[in-house]
């Protein structure tokens, strides 16, 4: 059974750091790129930031670079996200995505439950 499970989310206050995790299970996880994608309240789902099957390759959203940043490790099975110097905007459920490609075509896409991040004084 393929599992996704984040955690690490909460409430902090603007300025502080949090660590996301995701722990991956039932699929190949050094095969697929992992993504983070977060939803706001009354908002579309926006993708945060993706790290190759790899590791070696790290891609952001504007919005959170220097801020955020992705990283794996496959012996573990495991993506992280560590966002330091957050902002109100910044809260969102954030969802952990895992997606093997054939080039451009999506082959297998995998999704989380989500973790809430709340950015609040």
């Amino acid at each position: 059974e393929v599992q996704l499970v984040e955690s690490g989310g909460g409430l902090v206050q603007p300025g502080g750091s949090l660590r996301l995790s995701c722990a991956a299970s039932g699929f190949t996880f050094g095969s697929f790129d992992m993504s983070w994608v977060r939803q706001a309240p009354r908002k579309g789902p926006e993708w945060v930031a993706t790290i190759s099957s790899s590791g070696r390759s790290t891609y952001y959203v504007d919005l959170v670079k220097g801020r955020f940043a992705i990283s794996r490790d496959n012996a573990k099975n495991t993506l992280y996200l560590q966002m330091s110097s957050l902002k109100p905007e910044d809260t969102a459920v954030y969802y952990c995505n895992a997606q093997s490609r054939a080039g451009a075509m999506v082959i297998y896409e995998f999704w989380g439950p989500g973790t809430q991040v709340t950015v609040s004084a």
